[in-house]
């Protein structure tokens, strides 16, 4: 069976588990990384390194992005880089990192007047489901450019929606990390006031994971919680930026508002942590106002 050809730039923490998943399925991958040294174990198994991103137009027929940011994003597509300068008409861009949904309709406009179709195509997990090919993909654009690539969704999620057009899956990525966050800081809060109350936080999390309120992300974040042990899954850094992105797409409502305020805060400190960090900010608040 013939693979489409996939040009992949981004081997972060998510990226990199992310094409090797695709890697391993038999499409033929050409990576670009800044730092090159990061895609040395998937050359190994069979990858193809290049020097820019800009030689991918003429190897593949899609390329995926999987950057930190919004201007991460527009560098590769700018004068920094220039993939825009170059763009040849009949191939596939999927964004999969998560950016303004307007970041993502102006790609898409200056891509499509060139003839490149363009998906926003953002995850829900972290590098567990990243690695494992169990993500959750949200993405926007044409259902008849989605439906041509799902054999590449299907190898790293367990479902993919097409949730309308382009800058959709970004909107559906911010929604559900605004949720995230909730999760995250009620989980947090509770945690913190059962504690200064006398109960450990062990048998907090014992009686959470058992009761209604229970969900994967109380389950996969309680080892962190007892081992007071927070390296990143997914940066709290990066929850910020999308609450930051939220509240300029329209957030106003005010625990969201509050939330991004918070999370703004602590990540002065505890940004390079994993999201479940924000029960050490919180903390550090409390025993702060407890002097006064």
């Amino acid at each position: 069976m013939n693979r489409q050809r996939i040009g992949w730039i981004g081997l972060g923490n998510m990226g990199f588990p992310m094409a090797r998943n695709l890697l391993k399925a038999g499409f033929p991958l050409y990576v670009y990384n800044r730092t090159p040294s990061k895609a040395d174990p998937l050359v190994a198994e069979g990858a193809v390194l290049v020097p820019h991103p800009k030689e991918l137009w003429g190897l593949v027929d899609i390329i995926i992005t999987m950057v930190s940011d919004d201007t991460a994003l527009k560098d590769l597509y700018g004068e920094r880089v220039g993939l825009l300068a170059c763009a040849q008409a009949g191939k596939i861009v999927i964004d999969m990192s998560t950016v303004s949904p307007a970041t993502t309709r102006e790609l898409a406009g200056l891509l499509s007047s060139m003839g490149v179709e363009y998906l926003d195509a953002p995850v829900s997990g972290s590098v567990k489901p990243a690695e494992q090919g169990q993500l959750v993909i949200m993405v926007g654009g044409k259902r008849s450019v989605y439906e041509s690539v799902l054999p590449i969704f299907e190898k790293l999620g367990k479902a993919s929606f097409l949730m309308g057009s382009q800058g959709a899956g970004h909107t559906a990525k911010l929604a559900i990390n605004l949720l995230l966050a909730f999760n995250i800081q009620g989980l947090a809060e509770s945690v913190l006031f059962a504690r200064e109350n006398g109960i450990a936080p062990k048998e907090m999390l014992a009686l959470i994971n058992e009761s209604a309120l229970g969900n994967g992300i109380t389950r996969m974040k309680t080892a962190n919680i007892e081992n007071n042990e927070f390296q990143a899954a997914f940066a709290l850094k990066h929850l910020t930026k999308d609450l930051r992105l939220a509240k300029e797409q329209g957030l106003r409502t005010p625990g969201g508002l509050a939330l991004e305020d918070c999370f703004k805060k602590a990540a002065h400190e505890w940004g390079e942590k994993d999201v479940m960090a924000i029960l050490s900010y919180l903390s550090a608040q409390g025993e702060k106002q407890s002097v006064f």
